[in-house]
């Protein structure tokens, strides 16, 4: 979307968001590939004046991280939960046995509470298992089958025990087992979904003012004969 700002004599073009997605497409240097044509031209401004704080929460190796980079080719800035700990000291040494750096997520909200008092100059990813703990805008949910899920720990060469918990803590939802507040919430199962399609669904789901405010059909493992 382009918005003409005078100033003067002197017409300002501002682009605030444009997205175009395609093949052999390319636009202000900025294009993100897909196996489809599509065009996705987000107002951001529309929704909550385009600044907000979004989770990108799941199991570790669901993704997290691969979706939120693709979500800086659209606008996005990336903070992870682990940096700003680091940057307020909420984060203790690795731990011997697993090499995790456990994360005083309490703590680190009280910190954040002055700092982000103020919303945000455009929209932000919070990316970490643990994100949704803090008071952010919307969550967006990465869920994987269980099997896959085990196969791509141990492909991060996690140790048996490391593997067994996150697994396990995927079967039991992960992150709906925890309570985060009354935010608008959508999850994808990345086990099955594509990475474009996962980008482009979340993109309408903003640009719908987070709509819905909940999955119409959670994902449940367990039901679905997985565990």
């Amino acid at each position: 979307m382009f918005n003409l700002v005078f100033l003067g004599s002197m017409a300002l073009i501002q682009l605030i968001v444009s997205v175009i997605i395609g093949l052999g497409i390319s636009f202000l240097g900025q294009c993100y590939a897909s196996t489809r044509s599509i065009l996705v031209s987000l107002q951001w401004e529309k929704t909550m004046g385009g600044s907000f704080r979004l989770a990108m929460t799941g199991s570790p190796g669901t993704g997290k991280s691969t979706i939120s980079s693709s979500l800086r080719g659209v606008g996005f800035r990336i903070q992870t939960v682990e940096n700003l700990a680091e940057e307020y000291g909420c984060i203790e040494d690795a731990d011997p046995d697993d090499g995790a750096r456990p994360i005083d997520v309490v703590r680190l909200q009280k910190e954040l509470d002055s700092a982000w008092k103020e919303s945000p100059v455009g929209p932000i990813v919070i990316d970490g298992h643990l994100s949704h703990l803090l008071e952010v805008d919307c969550v967006v949910i990465l869920r994987c089958r269980p099997k896959e899920l085990k196969k791509r720990l141990f492909e991060r060469s996690y140790s048996k025990q490391k593997i067994e918990d996150n697994v396990d803590w995927e079967i039991l939802g992960g992150p709906w087992g925890e309570d985060w507040g009354n935010v608008p919430t959508i999850e994808f199962d990345t086990s099955c979904e594509s990475l474009e399609g996962i980008v482009e669904r979340i993109v309408e789901w903003i640009s719908d003012d987070f709509k819905p405010r909940r999955p119409l059909n959670p994902i449940d493992w367990i039901e679905e004969g997985e565990a």
